[in-house]
């Protein structure tokens, strides 16, 4: 999903509905497809289809109501419920997307279980009456880091993603060989719920190869995928993204009545999806929130249904960028983004209810007539005691129990750094060091990729990110002899989507000048702040916090609770910026420059009695981990 910054009016439905009036079927919003759930269609034929103007299922008249919930984004013991709200809201379908980079952060390392079975969530879809359109990718987009392609590629000095390349192709066979069998097994022709497979995600939008979509189109077919295929594309980009034999759908930016007109001279006389249609857009750190008019947007949707469109709400649920998951912007400049996925859903981050789903739940019922099903309960929530930080250890501390470092005679970006089996460094931190002789004018050249914390020893000189691309070393201040210039540089995501996401390559990734003279013989340490690092290469040389420490390091307290912990919201008040950890588990990052001031921590995640949070802190601390039972995004 493209970053999008969404005037009134965007979608020209008015305009669209003049071209629509020439080819609209005889097909009745208000009609009834009770019957057309997972568990009453038990002797199969045909599936989605498309007939004339229309979709049908096994035959019958059906309109995609459908709303996005990405189960990577929510806690695995919440995926019912959030499924259970979906199909209680009036929806008859769930879509999601599959992460490459997650279920393959290592070349060859494949992970199916605990948050990323995707197979039990679309299980779990069929049981709670909804059907389910799939995206499996290769690239997925959906504001991930590097759209959900996974860094190891970048290793590759020669890759060009998205292409039919043979490196990325190569790796496209496996992770398909991997993948699309335990898909094959899900579709509605075998019982499962999938109903729709859509091909890639806005290449239109990319465009680097002709040959690259049928290609992937082929790796679909050729290994059991037999529901119907779709695209998805913007307005403008439609033509370039569009399949002979799939379903081109729109997503809602730069809609003007020329894109109706280019739909049908592209597939005639066909249904509508407007596949992403969204309430807001991503929010950044630095920036303010986004907003929407809710009434637009009902007003939009009612046009919509008139007109026969069929509808996938993005997002439904938009859930959390837990970990490192989040990728980044490019606007007028660089936009790494916060660590809630709220994006104005109609269920909030962590699943409550919103007004605004109770007005879609009560328009389907009396608009389009799906009866009301019953609402699970709201799940509740907790303020627990602030946490007191007692013990830390700097990272200058820390640095001796780690592995070896890369010694190296130029900087290495860490996605081609030789850890993790081969498959190079994929997010976190990397600390590079080297010996100077003197101070001056420390510069980048655009080099430092993306905010980098330059201490000389341990003293702390300044930042280089994105919008500063030089310091000065002072030479007069008092330094060891032989002192170490360290850089610690933090890859706050990868672009999601655009031109550039072959260049995204994260660390030092080139020459790095002191007074013009380009800097030699490094060491280089991988901090990727996983949890093997936090429960096996973090020492235990915890130290009583006797004075307020600055300068990056790990902060340790404990959480106590009795037998029935509960969601509760984190608040950093006080603190800089930096990843809070609670029993291993990364929540996120957190930064006070805004908008967002709470971190999500999900009950499941906490258990009775004591539960560890480790705080990694870059700069200053604050004196206490707070708690509150309310969101705090900056609306």
């Amino acid at each position: 999903m493209l970053t999008l910054l969404r005037p009134v009016g965007i979608l020209y439905l008015s305009s669209g509905l003049l071209v629509l009036a020439q080819f609209r079927g005889h097909f009745s919003p208000r009609m009834n497809q009770i019957f057309l759930t997972p568990s009453r269609m038990i002797n199969r034929g045909v599936g989605l289809k498309v007939e004339g103007s229309s979709f049908t299922l096994d035959g019958s008249p059906f309109l995609i109501i459908a709303g996005t919930i990405h189960y990577f984004r929510v806690p695995r013991e919440y995926w019912r419920d959030r499924l259970q709200k979906l199909k209680a809201c009036g929806f008859n379908t769930v879509t999601t997307h599959i992460p490459w980079n997650l279920h393959e952060p290592r070349k060859g390392w494949f992970y199916f279980t605990a948050n990323l079975d995707f197979v039990t969530f679309v299980a779990m879809a069929s049981e709670a009456g909804l059907w389910v359109i799939l995206c499996p990718g290769p690239y997925v987009g959906g504001d991930l880091d590097l759209g959900g392609l996974p860094s190891w590629l970048l290793r590759d000095p020669k890759m060009k993603l998205r292409t039919t390349y043979k490196g990325f192709t190569k790796a496209v066979n496996h992770y398909f060989d991997k993948i699309i069998p335990m898909i094959v097994q899900l579709q509605y022709a075998k019982g499962g719920p999938i109903i729709a497979v859509q091909v890639e995600n806005e290449y239109g939008s990319y465009h680097q190869d002709k040959r690259y979509l049928k290609y992937i189109k082929k790796a679909l077919v050729t290994r059991g995928i037999k529901v119907l295929l779709m695209t998805g594309d913007d307005g403008e980009a439609l033509t370039r993204g569009h399949l002979t034999q799939a379903l081109s759908t729109v997503h809602m930016r730069h809609i003007k009545k020329e894109t109706y007109d280019t739909l049908f001279s592209l597939q005639g006389r066909s249904p509508i999806l407007m596949m992403v249609y969204t309430a807001r857009s991503l929010d950044g750190w630095g920036t303010a929130p986004h907003s929407a008019d809710s009434h637009m947007l009902k007003k939009e949707v009612r046009e919509m249904f008139n007109a026969s469109f069929s509808l996938n709400f993005y997002m439904f649920h938009g859930g959390t960028n837990f970990g490192f998951m989040g990728g980044s912007a490019s606007l007028d400049n660089y936009l790494p983004m916060i660590t809630s996925y709220d994006y104005g859903a109609l269920l909030t981050e962590n699943g409550e209810y919103t007004p605004e789903y109770f007005s879609y739940q009560d328009f389907f019922s009396f608009s389009l007539g799906i009866p009301k099903h019953p609402q699970p309960d709201s799940i509740p929530k907790a303020t627990y005691k602030s946490v007191i930080t007692p013990y830390y250890i700097s990272l200058w501390d820390v640095m001796p129990y780690l592995e070896e470092p890369i010694s190296s005679v130029k900087p290495i970006c860490m996605e081609k750094l030789s850890v993790n089996q081969g498959s190079g460094q994929s997010s976190g931190y990397v600390l590079y060091e080297t010996m100077i002789i003197s101070g001056g004018l420390l510069t980048t050249k655009g080099h430092l990729q993306d905010r980098g914390q330059v201490f000389v020893d341990d003293i702390y000189i300044g930042i280089l990110d994105h919008s500063t691309n030089h310091l000065t070393i002072p030479t007069k201040m008092v330094y060891k002899n032989n002192p170490t210039l360290r850089i610690l540089v933090e890859n706050q995501g990868r672009l999601a989507y655009g031109q550039d996401i072959n260049k995204e390559r994260k660390g030092l990734i080139g020459d790095i000048y002191l007074n013009n003279s380009p800097l030699r013989k490094f060491k280089i340490y991988s901090l990727d702040m996983k949890t093997k690092f936090l429960r096996r290469d973090l020492p235990n040389i915890w130290k009583p916090v006797v004075f307020k420490h600055q300068g990056p390091a790990f902060f340790l307290g404990i959480l106590r609770m009795g037998n029935y912990p509960r969601d509760t919201f984190i608040k950093m008040e006080g603190w800089t910026k930096g990843v809070i950890f609670i029993n291993g588990q990364n929540l996120g990052r957190y930064w006070n420059i805004g908008p967002q001031e709470t971190l999500y921590l999900p009950g499941p995640w906490l258990r009775p009695g004591s539960n560890e949070i480790i705080v990694f802190e870059e700069f200053k601390p604050g004196l206490q981990i707070h708690f509150t039972n309310m969101s705090h995004l900056g609306y």
